[in-house]
């Protein structure tokens, strides 16, 4: 018997908004186009922003949102990839500024210093967007190379209805990446 390759395995960092209420149609589309998943969730976002027994069974392991300790085994293997979707303004400024307070960020710094492709789908009002220090954010990380896609407000569009969150943009930025390369 033939050891079977290895699918790709993609790390799914989900901050506290709203729209992550529709994460699993991320971790579908992964999956689709045949990557492992594993979710890390900020601490927020684990208090109901989304339905974690759906996303466990989905994914088939659990969601991590604290570290472990150094005697506990290693729940996911290393990430070929990251998506931080979605991101909010916090997530993101915190991360550009090196701050690793949570599993989250902490994963998020050091993907950047294990070189793995990071794409961001943000998820921030045009009020908290307009705020110096969010520019200044998505400078830094655009400059370490993390790709992103289209911001998303949330905002309700002239006809009162919420536009769809682009959850398969995310894979078609990684796809990028690995076109690019």
């Amino acid at each position: 018997m033939t050891e079977q390759a290895r699918k790709p395995f993609l790390y799914v960092v989900v901050c506290a908004a709203g729209i992550a209420a529709d994460v699993s149609k991320l971790i579908s589309a992964a999956q689709e186009r045949d990557w492992e998943t594993g979710v890390i969730a900020t601490p927020v976002a684990m208090n109901g922003f989304f339905d974690t027994a759906a996303v466990e069974a989905l994914t088939g392991r659990p969601i991590r949102s604290a570290w472990r300790t150094p005697a506990e085994p290693r729940p996911f293997p290393p990430p070929d990839a990251v998506v931080v979707a979605p991101a909010t303004f916090n997530t993101i400024n915190k991360w550009a500024a090196g701050i690793s307070d949570t599993l989250a960020l902490g994963t998020l710094c050091e993907a950047y210093g294990l070189g793995v492709p990071i794409a961001v789908l943000p998820c921030v009002a045009d009020a908290l967007a307009a705020h110096p220090a969010y520019g200044d954010s998505l400078i830094r990380l655009r400059g370490m190379g993390v790709r992103f896609g289209e911001p998303y407000t949330g905002e309700p569009g002239e006809d009162g209805g919420r536009p769809e969150f682009g959850w398969e943009r995310a894979m078609d930025l990684l796809e990028r990446d690995a076109d690019a390369g």
